[in-house]
This record gives C-alpha cells, structure tokens and sequence, in this order.
C-alpha cells in the first residue's frame, strides 16, 4: 500500500450529506453516489449560481512541468484546507450557505492512473477522498463522455454504410472513437474490414477520452440545452466538396446529451480536513484546455468565499488557456494566481540532472528562476492577475535553498512556503494568508492575450510572443489554407488553443528556463467547433499515449476483502 492510501485509510470520512450541508445544500439538492460521493444537479447549480453573491476565484498554476513533479492538485487542496483552518483561528463571519473555500477539481484520467503518472487526488495529508473511487470509476463520468463520443462516431459509419446521403468524404472523418486508457496500438488503425456487411473500409485511430472534444465541450457547457447545443456543433467530417459536416447533420446530438445528462452534474466529495470538492471532468491540458468543469466552478464560486480551482500543466499552457478560453466563456475572472513552484524543479531548469535533484545546488537554483520568474510575468503583465509563489516543500530542499529562494525573488513577489504533503492545512496557513490578501487587494479587470476580432493566425501569434517569449511564428501554407477554410466557415472568431509540450516555453522539450528567439512552428490546426475554439498544433502532440514499460497497472491489486492497493 502506498503512503498516499496510507494515510488516506486513517481518515475518519465525513458521510457526504454532511459535506453538502456545509455549503447548504440539503438533502433533495444532492444525488447520492453511495455515503462519501454524490452529484449536485446542473440545473441547481445554475440557478443557485445566478441568484447568489459569488466568491472570490483564485487560479492554482505552476512554472512549466519536470520529471520530480510539482504538486499542483496537493498546493491546491492545502490552501483550500489553510483557508479552512484559518477561518475557524479567526472566527470567520461565514454567511449562510457558505464554505470559506470550496474546491474545484479536475477529475483523474485511467490513463495516467495505470500508466506513469499515477492519480490525480493529491498527496500526503492533502487529499480528495475516497481518493480510491476518484482515481478509479468514480461516478462514471468518463464512461458516459466515452460512450457519446463512440455513439457519434458508430453513427457516422452507419451513415456511410448506408448511401451517405450527406455526401462525406471517408478520407476527411475528424472525429475518433475513444478509450480511457493508454493504448498505443490504437492510434493508427483500419476499420470495416469486415466485408460488405462490416462497413466502408478507412483508415481511423483512437483518442484517450481526455483528449476527445466531447470532453472539452462537457467541461464548457452550461446547461443540459447548452450541452446539447455545443454536442450538435462539432464538425466530425468534411464533404467531397469540404463542407463541414456536424452533429447536428447526424441528428444524434440529443441522444449524446441523453448520455450525458446525469454526468454533466458535478461531483461533491471532501478533502482529508472535510474541504468540500467539487470534482468533475478533465480534458487535456495539450489537446484542450486543462480546466474542470465550468459547472463545477460555478459551484465552487456559489458555495465559498474563496473557490480554489486550478488548471493543467504550467501556466503557459493551462493558466493561458483557463484565461483565453474557459474565463472567457463562462464570464469569469480569478482574483488571484499562485505559481506552484519546487525547489527540485527550480534545479531541474538550472540544469542538474534528475538523479542529482536532491542534492543541495543553489547556483542550480539560481539558474532555474528564469522559468518561474517568466510565468509570473505572464500572470502579472499580460493578465493583470495578483500573483502569489507556493513553494511546495519536499523533504530534500535545504533551509539555505529555500532562503536563496526566497531572497532572490525579495521585491519581485510573494512568496510562501508550503508544506502541506506532511502538515496538511496547517501547513499551508502562510499561504492561505498571502493569497487572501492578493485576493483582497483589487478585483482584476479581465485582460487577455488577444482580441476574438483578430484574425486567427495573429491570436497564435499573439499566444507564441507575448506568452512563450518566441520571435514569431512560422505558418506553412496548408496550415494557412486550413485556418482560410475556417474563417470562411464562420469561425474566426474563436479563440485559440496550443497543443505543445508542457516542458518548455518553446516547441522543443529540451529547451528548459526561459528561452526567447525561437520560432513556433504550427504544423497542423483543428477545429473544435463545439468546443468553441481552433487547435494549433505545435510539435509532436499525441492523443493516444503508450504505457511505460513497467506501467503503475502492475503495482495496483485488490484483495478478498475488497480492498485497493497500489494506487497513487
């Protein structure tokens, strides 16, 4: 058993009509998923969301990604449960209704879950629980996304068997089916090979779900008819003549909506402190736009006075996109920004090895600023956001590296030390004080990274030198008849999303700190209509990852007694 289950199993849970009192829902508000998890019904949160005074947002982000790890989804549940803690010290006056924070999550992914990285409900003595249930099927959320998007994809491959009445192109079909696991043996495959009576033979491949625009258009959608309008927009195929081809010419937007009705409502669960957790969806942060549901951060923001969400990858990538596209969208805006930053990654970006990253190096250290120094930038320039650092202490950073630390960003920002892996809430008491008070200092004003109005060659553009610190774009010409086609379609007026890599400002993973100069190459762009946004597709971005040699699947066991281990 590993130490997050660990600790985990010794935790009294709460039953979860109790976490739903605390933020006043009562007993018919709640759907039930068993004593510890339940959903709270989308057009609940709805209304309750436009007829009640709105939180505070505060957006959990990190300098750009390592191998150790940075510990965003734990810094996150260690603030929420700091600001917890901190209320009760101080004897907060809590309006009725209210949470003083409430969580807003994304929800972990099997893939990763059985593959390298291991679950998504945080760490140590900061957790989402059952974090079990959470990591595994959880409410079946995945499940229900994976089944809408297969039933149009199933769809459209009746319709071609069937004298393709709309005139679709085979060798132009957009969309793909998908699986929630790591399965680097679908990602090029041929169907209908069956004969006449096994459908037109094409070449076709498979998407983690994750990666699939019904995800995204899930994590967006505001209602059940918002859903259903958003489903009916995705473009799944072209014609012979190139026009789009959608959901809506499929008819099957309303039983892809019925699939999904009950999963669109968010899931509740609590943290290890009793931290009410709003935990629902997750679309890549590469592919899409790495946030959680804007119906669940909507309940956050009903529920609390602060709601503590986060957004995938580093800033560049999932703060970028949760400020261009989901914000934009949903009419939000955070009050303020924590950059979760390590010691160990600092180093990392500095240069020094993996295998030498516990060892004390503060001029690494010191080489590695540049990489953090240029997402707050980001946070703080182009957005206009009050940022906070949260150093995510792990047992190896020195007092002298987190001195030098501290010294050298004197002036620059706040910054605070966390430890809330082994403390908890308590350990994150420092943090939860500085981040109230750049939450408390001024409402920012929303600011972007680019104007909908501009065409959408300049919005990459944009993206690539005000965010990635690049020296422009390159645009092949097939890439720019593409993004022709699309404006000429009616959509050149939709943001856009990067697909990158999440270790480097530039398009090449190996260039770690803060590169400048380099030129962002586009190689392809897609269209996610539903979604609401245009995908560039920058470097080498796969949909459907492989497992490692040694996958987490092999370590993860249940016994007679029903009981999970090897999560984490």
């Amino acid at each position: 058993m590993t130490v997050d289950q660990e600790i985990a199993r010794k935790v009294q849970i709460e039953r979860i009509d109790s976490i739903a009192q605390s933020v006043g829902l009562g007993a018919d508000d709640i759907i039930p998923f068993g004593h510890y998890k339940a959903k709270v019904p989308a057009p609940d949160v709805v209304r309750r969301g436009n007829g009640a005074e709105q939180g505070k947002l505060i957006l959990v982000t990190a300098m750009s990604p390592t191998p150790a790890g940075e510990g965003k989804t734990t810094t996150s549940i260690g603030l929420a449960d700091g600001i917890n803690q901190l209320a009760q010290q101080e004897d907060w006056d809590i309006p009725a209704g209210k949470h003083p924070a409430v969580l807003a999550l994304r929800e972990p992914s099997l893939g990763p879950v059985f593959g390298m990285k291991g679950g998504a409900a945080g760490g140590g003595y900061a957790q989402v629980l059952p974090m079990e249930d959470i990591n595994l099927h959880f409410t079946g959320d995945f499940n229900a996304i994976a089944l809408a998007n297969n039933l149009a994809a199933a769809v459209l491959d009746n319709h071609l068997q069937h004298g393709n009445e709309l005139g679709i192109d085979p060798r132009r079909v957009e969309i793909r089916r998908v699986v929630d696991l790591n399965d680097r043996a679908l990602r090029q495959i041929a169907i209908g090979l069956g004969g006449f009576t096994g459908g037109m033979p094409r070449e076709d491949a498979f998407d983690i779900v994750v990666a699939s625009e019904v995800m995204a258009v899930f994590c967006l959608a505001t209602s059940i008819k918002d859903l259903k309008d958003r489903l009916g927009r995705i473009v799944v195929a072209r014609t012979f003549d190139k026009e789009p081809v959608t959901v809506a010419d499929l008819g099957v937007q309303g039983s892809m909506a019925a699939l999904l009705a009950e999963a669109l409502s968010p899931n509740l669960v609590q943290s290890i402190e009793h931290t009410p957790a709003f935990v629902h969806g997750g679309p890549f942060a590469n592919i899409a736009h790495g946030c959680n549901s804007v119906l669940a951060t909507t309940a956050a923001l009903t529920h609390g006075q602060y709601a503590i969400t986060e957004a995938g990858f580093g800033a560049d990538l999932g703060a970028e996109k949760f400020l261009d596209i989901k914000c934009r969208t949903a009419g939000i805006f955070p009050s303020a920004a924590v950059v979760v930053a390590t010691v160990r990654a600092l180093k990392y970006h500095g240069g020094v090895a993996k295998a030498d990253l516990e060892t004390e190096n503060i001029d690494a250290l010191k080489e590695g600023l540049p990489n953090l120094r240029k997402h707050l930038d980001n946070l703080r320039e182009v957005y206009g956001i009050p940022t906070v650092v949260a150093v995510n202490r792990f047992p190896s950073d020195t007092d002298a590296e987190l001195e030098a630390l501290k010294t050298e960003l004197d002036g620059i920002a706040t910054v605070a030390i966390a430890d809330h892996w082994a403390k908890g809430g308590a350990g994150a008491i420092d943090l939860a004080q500085a981040v109230i008070e750049a939450a408390e200092s001024t409402q920012p004003q929303p600011k972007f990274a680019y104007e909908l109005d501009q065409p959408l060659e300049n919005k990459i553009e944009a993206i690539a030198t005000r965010i990635y610190g690049a020296e422009g774009i390159d645009v092949p010409a097939k890439v720019k008849r593409k993004l022709d086609m699309f404006t000429a379609d009616g959509y050149g007026n939709l943001p856009v999303c990067i697909a990158k890599t999440q270790y480097s400002f530039s398009t090449d993973a190996s260039q770690l700190g803060a590169p400048t100069g380099h030129t962002v190459t586009v190689r392809d762009v897609r269209l996610s209509a539903g979604a609401g946004f245009i995908v560039a597709i920058c470097g080498d971005i796969m949909t459907m990852p492989g497992l490692p040699k040694k996958p987490a699947a092999l370590s993860i066991d249940v016994d007679d007694d029903g009981v999970i281990s090897g999560l984490f």
